[in-house]
């Protein structure tokens, strides 16, 4: 039935873990169901879930038309519900500034090698893109093809938090990992990817850089690879051909010879 229309505009959406604090009022356990929290973070307003001591989900809030929007989708990939919480996971704040590798992370009904891809994108420091080849090394999946990877990578349920937009393709130019392109630009701006930077080196065909004073190669988006000054850099096609110029690969970045 209908209400009159004078009573359906006193209606009100619930306040944020109205329902959460009904259930637990009632005594239904808390790791039957998942919550989630409106956060705001350098790129804006996500949804983040989790329950069972694990981060489960995240999301820009503008890409679902409402809270309901995101939950039934949410339901759909997880098979669980997700109420409206008021408390965030520990740690998230932190995580929301690119920072932190404490969180815990739970995929839901994602294959092993896909997790296990997903995770290595927490080695990739704040700042720096990492080709297919260095992912799956990580990993602990060497033979992992590159369509593999980019398919873990687009399968992130987690993004911004879990950093799969640090994929970058062979020749260093940032991939599409399977958001909104203007969400994944804002992504790498805030991150400092330097996109002037990378473009120079991918026309050179640099795919890794040389310092002619400390005789180590990089990544170009290594930190390290940052602070060579112009009259030292010296740009490699590959990381043999680095090695045979007598250069070793960077401790930090851990170049892969692809």
């Amino acid at each position: 039935m209908r209400l009159p229309d004078e009573l359906d505009t006193l209606r009100e959406a619930a306040p944020a873990g109205f329902a959460a604090r009904v259930l637990d009022r009632v005594g239904v356990p808390a790791h039957r169901y998942d919550c989630y929290v409106r956060a705001d973070s350098p790129v804006g307003t996500l949804y983040v879930a989790h329950g069972r001591g694990a981060v489960t989900g995240a999301a820009a809030t503008d890409w679902y038309a409402d809270d309901r929007a995101f939950e039934d989708a949410y339901r759909a990939r997880t098979r669980r519900s997700a109420l409206s919480g008021i408390k965030p996971p520990p740690g998230l704040a932190r995580a929301l500034r690119g920072r932190d590798r404490t969180l815990r992370y739970e995929f839901g009904p994602l294959p092993e090698e896909q997790r296990a891809v997903l995770l290595a994108t927490r080695a990739v420091p704040f700042g720096q893109l990492r080709p297919a080849a260095w992912l799956a090394r990580e990993a602990g999946l060497p033979d992992l093809t590159p369509e593999a990877v980019v398919e873990a990578v687009r399968a992130n349920p987690v993004p911004v938090l879990v950093p799969a937009h640090r994929l970058c393709t062979d020749d260093g130019l940032p991939a599409d990992c399977g958001l909104p392109a203007a969400f994944e630009q804002r992504l790498r701006d805030w991150e400092g990817v330097d996109a002037e930077r990378v473009e120079r080196f991918v026309r050179a065909g640099a795919r890794f850089l040389g310092s002619g004073t400390t005789r180590i190669f990089c990544y170009p988006t290594c930190a390290h690879a940052r602070r060579i000054t112009a009259r030292h850099e010296v740009p490699f096609t590959s990381a043999d051909e680095a090695s045979a110029a007598g250069f070793r690969g960077c401790l930090s970045c851990r170049p892969a010879v692809v």
